[in-house]
């Protein structure tokens, strides 16, 4: 049985994508990549046969893919929003504004939903332990693990 420490908070919605993807991986990506090593094979010599090497490069990192994706869904641990408060928690929307620059909204989230890009950040990285705890109009120093640590101050959180 897994020790609590392998557990991997998730919400909902991010467990049903991880199964998703998942299913994805194994029923159409997995054959299809299987598909293409024995395309390659046919070719003859796989020492310098470049289609044969890719294609169980692809293997391999669609193979370590669906252990993580499997991990977590054996692992997780469901996490729900705490409703409303006036202090930044998880599943908390929360608008930051770093000196006289643009405000931006970020959605603190599980490390396994992490998407920066669409504005989804854990709660175990560096924006995002600074920001738990603490409430609108607080300014918090973010100190990232490269660079220079900077200020935000917390705007609004929903």
């Amino acid at each position: 049985m897994d020790e609590p420490r392998n557990q991997v908070p998730i919400t909902e919605s991010g467990l049903a994508d991880v199964r998703r993807e998942l299913s994805e991986l194994i029923e159409v990506r997995r054959p299809d990549v299987i598909q293409k090593i024995k395309a390659a094979r046919e070719h003859g010599d796989l020492s310098e046969n470049f289609e044969y090497h890719a294609a169980r490069n692809e293997q391999s990192f669609l193979e370590t893919r669906i252990q993580e994706l499997e991990s977590i869904v054996r692992n997780h641990v469901l996490i729900e929003s705490q409703g409303d408060s006036d202090v930044v928690q998880i599943l908390a929307t929360v608008m930051v504004q770093e000196e006289s620059g643009p405000e931006e909204t970020y959605v603190i989230v599980p490390p396994a939903e992490a998407d920066p890009v669409s504005g989804k950040i854990s709660y175990e990285s560096a924006m995002g332990k600074a920001l738990l705890g603490h409430r609108e109009g607080d300014e918090v120093e973010v100190e990232p693990p490269t660079g220079a640590p900077y200020t935000l101050r917390i705007v609004q959180i929903s």
